[in-house]
């Protein structure tokens, strides 16, 4: 049986006035949820803090980013060893926008994603398509060769100890979303492809959704039997709305 993750990726936000306002509101609601794992991935300056004010409760707390290498001199890099000493559990790697923006490559996703687990973090793999690649029927091409860029590197038995986030770069910050059909179709996909290599592994695999996901609609994305849960952005900034997002996936 999956348990269901929510992560909430707040990108570049906050301040330590609003992550102790937005983590108060967190705090005292996610343990009278049952039946999902709540998941919280702040910018790096506030892990420490963030990591304070989760004190005993169940959120897990996650970093954005990570380098390949576990140290050395690379100025401005964060590394694996750092992460885990902060009280990180895991960390995401691939998210379209270092894919896009900051030329992240299939190879170096596949690099910190070994990293991440060489030192004790859990990696979420981001995968998605453009719009354009979407368009032209490219989804599950792009989809495999990110997804096996990683098997390739690590093995199929490194995702016993892995998430998977589908988000389509198109869904990201626009509004839109992927249907819950489209959605369950990508991550239906991704799992009998996941089977190829390990039916065990591929049927315990959680795969998340993320792309505009909110309150309104994550009930039913999450009532599709292949989305565990979602990796939510903007929704995940706003207290009420991202323990809504948890309710639903707890349901």
């Amino acid at each position: 049986m999956r348990t269901p993750l929510v992560a909430g990726n707040w990108k570049m936000n906050g301040t330590r006035a609003s992550v102790a306002e937005l983590m108060q509101g967190l705090a005292g609601e996610t343990d009278g949820l049952t039946g999902v794992e709540t998941l919280v991935c702040p910018s790096f300056v506030f892990i420490q803090q963030v990591q304070e004010l989760i004190g005993k409760t169940s959120i897990k707390l996650g970093a954005q980013d990570l380098y390949v290498e576990a140290g050395g001199a690379f100025t401005g890099e964060i590394s694996g060893p750092m992460l885990a000493d902060a009280g990180c559990q895991y960390v995401l790697v691939g998210h379209s926008e270092r894919r896009a923006l900051m030329g992240e490559t299939d190879e170096i996703v596949a690099r910190k994603f070994a990293a991440a687990q060489e030192h004790g973090l859990v990696p979420v793999l981001c995968l998605g398509e453009t719009l354009d690649e979407r368009q032209s029927d490219a989804t599950m091409a792009v989809i495999s060769r990110q997804f096996l860029a990683v098997v390739e590197t690590v093995g199929i038995e490194a995702f016993r100890n892995a998430v998977v986030a589908y988000e389509p770069v198109w869904a990201i910050g626009t509004g839109e979303t992927a249907s819950p059909e489209q959605a369950q179709e990508v991550h239906a996909a991704l799992r009998a492809l996941a089977a190829k290599r390990s039916a065990k592994i591929a049927a315990d695999l959680r795969l998340l959704y993320g792309g505009s996901v909110k309150a309104a609609n994550a009930r039913e994305l999450f009532s599709m039997p292949d989305i565990d849960g979602g990796l939510i952005g903007g929704a995940s900034l706003q207290a009420e709305e991202f323990l809504a997002i948890c309710q639903a996936a707890s349901s």
